[in-house]
């Protein structure tokens, strides 16, 4: 029976919305991997995908993408990264480098690409084996803690927007002001637009002044559309809300070769009509999230700038229970496990 110096704690799904704590055999990374000493994980929506079962996966699993970690060992045919240096892993497994795709540049939707804690054991436990193709390099001058939630959330928000057609001064909306929306509200201020946050409810309103917004839309007493129009409208639009309706009302409070960007996953059709992107030339995209060079960007611009998700710690045996909050809407905004 092998020692606890030969196993690792971590929490996996072993069946539809069921997360247990178990221990596993620490295993040596392969050729193209390293090995990580996990230090903090972020609690992400995304993790549903695997602990309900969504996604097509073999249990157990071991969740998590937003995992900060120090590299305890490295595979063969590794370079660029060395012992004890920290390191992040998001969603993205990392990219084969020889896929048409990856010829092209687009390393994000390579297709031979793992996601983390779902093709593979993620970051809820004190170990992971992670494909040195897809780590983040993480700045001293960020914890661990507040790194983790940029891997996702951050790094899909800071990328909608950095690659956006809006240039500074230009007005930028944000529908939604939960997990992705709190940071996408502060990166597109700090990016030098014209922020509108819009979300239900008056309550909000405080909080989207504190993130950064110039305006505050109450969708709950005003049409999205009308709204922006008022304002001159939008020339970017990123939906971080699920819901297809939402993107559909948004549509016409674009101005002229306006853009959305949906960012929240939700099974409801975007039914817009033809005219709406017809006259204006407007148009609609969705985005998974960014490459590992955009991530080395977010956690960068997110030192320097100074963005930061708001948080809240849990220990790493404690994960059902975070989940469960995550799942519930209780999280403000993520919750993140440490080891």
């Amino acid at each position: 029976m092998p020692s606890q110096s030969d196993t690792y704690l971590a929490v996996q799904a072993v069946a539809p919305g069921r997360l247990e704590l178990t221990r596993k055999p620490l295993v040596a990374p392969a050729s193209g991997q390293v090995r990580l000493r996990v230090q903090a994980c972020g609690v992400c929506h995304s993790d549903a995908g695997t602990v309900e079962g969504a996604f097509p996966i073999a249990w157990p699993r071991v969740p998590g993408h937003e995992a900060v970690g120090v590299i305890d060992a490295i595979g063969d045919n590794v370079e660029g990264w060395t012992l004890g240096q920290r390191v992040g892993v998001g969603f993205l497994g990392g990219s084969c480098g020889h896929c048409e795709e990856c010829r092209r540049g687009d390393l994000v939707n390579c297709r031979n690409q793992e996601f983390t804690g779902v093709h593979h054991d993620g970051g809820y436990a004190q170990y992971m084996l992670a494909r040195a193709s897809g780590l983040v390099s993480v700045p001293d001058s960020l914890s661990s803690e507040d790194a983790a939630p940029l891997l996702c959330a951050g790094l899909t928000t800071f990328s909608a927007l950095r690659n956006s057609p809006a240039r500074a001064g230009d007005l930028v909306a944000i529908i939604g002001i939960g997990g992705l929306g709190h940071l996408a509200v502060q990166f597109a201020r700090r990016m030098g637009f014209e922020v509108v946050a819009i979300g239900r409810g008056p309550d909000k309103g405080g909080l989207a002044e504190k993130l950064g917004a110039h305006h505050y839309v109450d969708s709950s007493t005003i049409a999205i559309a009308e709204a922006l129009q008022k304002l001159g409208g939008a020339q970017f639009v990123v939906a971080t809300a699920s819901g297809g309706t939402v993107v559909a009302e948004a549509v016409r409070g674009l101005r002229p070769r306006g853009r959305i960007i949906a960012l929240g996953a939700s099974p409801e059709p975007v039914e817009v009509s033809t005219a709406d992107l017809l006259f204006g030339g407007r148009s609609i995209e969705g985005a998974l999230t960014g490459d590992p060079a955009t991530a080395d960007a977010t956690l960068r611009f997110s030192s320097l700038a100074g963005v930061a998700a708001m948080i809240e710690t849990m220990p790493l045996e404690q994960a059902p229970e975070a989940y469960r909050k995550m799942m519930s809407g209780q999280a403000r905004f993520r919750i993140v496990l440490t080891m």
